[in-house]
């Protein structure tokens, strides 16, 4: 079983960037989708983008497509998301999550392990 630990987060003005990173012990990362999510309050828990065992592809919601990029370094057992030109709206706990099965999903019941969650204020 793989445990996910998520760090980088913290609070930065609309239009800076962050980096999150996930690290992955206790499985063969290698072995696993990786996925990240956000939650804010009030709210369901929202996709934001996977990336395949590989690195060979990744998927994005459109919400964050083009200011998120996914990335991995299973030499690493870390999976990271490069955030640029946050906005207030993105403030939320993000989380990384893996999957220990085949296919690309991009719902909550698709992955099988979580991480606890890294803040993220941004204001404005």
């Amino acid at each position: 079983q793989v445990q996910l630990v998520e760090s980088g987060g913290g609070l930065v003005q609309a239009g800076g960037s962050l980096r999150l990173s996930c690290a992955a012990s206790g499985g063969t990362f290698s072995s696993y989708a990786m996925g990240w999510f956000r939650q804010a309050p009030g709210k369901e828990r929202e996709f934001l983008a996977t990336i395949n065992r590989s690195a060979g592809y990744t998927y994005y919601a459109d919400s964050v497509k083009g200011r998120f990029t996914i990335s991995r370094d299973n030499a690493k057992n870390t999976v990271y998301l490069q955030m640029y030109s946050l906005k207030p709206e993105d403030t939320a706990v993000y989380y990384c999550a893996a999957r220990d099965r085949t296919g690309v999903v991009t719902t909550t019941r698709g992955f099988d392990y979580w991480g606890q969650g890294t803040q993220v204020t941004v204001s404005s």
